[in-house]
């Protein structure tokens, strides 16, 4: 028998409201929300609690060095949370967000060391259309966005899969119904000039 996480709600349209609500409760409180994006399935804690992301790192057995990615609503999250978004970046920015690439900043001291694998640099996205993009837009500050799933196992498509994983490990997954795969996020950094793609993705950039 699965061991159930210990909320699981169903997203549409009219629960939007009371679900994000809820989120917002359980991350406050440092708790561990599970969401779709439009891609997989996403683990969120509230990106700058460094108890909450050590309980994340713990969770998914995640090497200690490698950093956490993070998901924004809009520019003044955002600018909360990197030291300076250079020109180059806010190209990428005004041709791509909301979509699948994410952005390696420098990262303001507010950031836990572990959500930057200690290397001062914090990757950020707003998400394409998804849950996790109003998840994002609703909740006006900075959430984890790693894979739900134990590192080095295949990522979760669907609630069941997280609670799976994860049983009562975590608080809440946001059930989106099944996410489509793919690629994950093409990773960008723009802290070296010219900015160097770390990763290719969904997004096929110049090189």
């Amino acid at each position: 028998m699965l061991k159930l996480a210990m909320l699981i709600l169903s997203f549409t349209g009219t629960s939007a409201e009371d679900i994000f609500e809820k989120a917002s409760e359980i991350l406050n409180s440092g708790g561990i929300v599970a969401y779709p994006t439009e891609s997989f399935y996403a683990l969120g804690v509230a990106a700058l609690d460094e108890c909450a992301a050590r309980r994340l790192f713990e969770l998914k057995r995640r090497p200690a060095d490698k950093p956490l990615p993070v998901i924004v609503g809009d520019m003044t999250v955002l600018e909360s949370i990197v030291r300076r978004v250079p020109t180059p970046a806010r190209k990428l920015i005004k041709r791509f967000w909301p979509g699948p690439l994410t952005i390696l900043f420098e990262a303001k001291d507010n950031v836990p060391i572990l959500l930057t694998g200690g290397q001062g640099k914090v990757a950020v996205r707003v998400p394409g259309m998804s849950v996790a993009l109003y998840l994002a837009a609703a909740l006006k500050v900075p959430v984890t966005s790693t894979s739900a799933n134990p590192s080095g196992s295949p990522p979760a498509v669907d609630a069941a899969s997280v609670a799976d994983y994860f049983g009562g490990d975590i608080d809440l997954i946001i059930d989106g119904g099944r996410t489509p795969g793919g690629k994950p996020s093409t990773i960008v950094d723009v802290t070296v000039d010219p900015p160097r793609i770390l990763r290719e993705g969904s997004i096929i950039l110049p090189g």
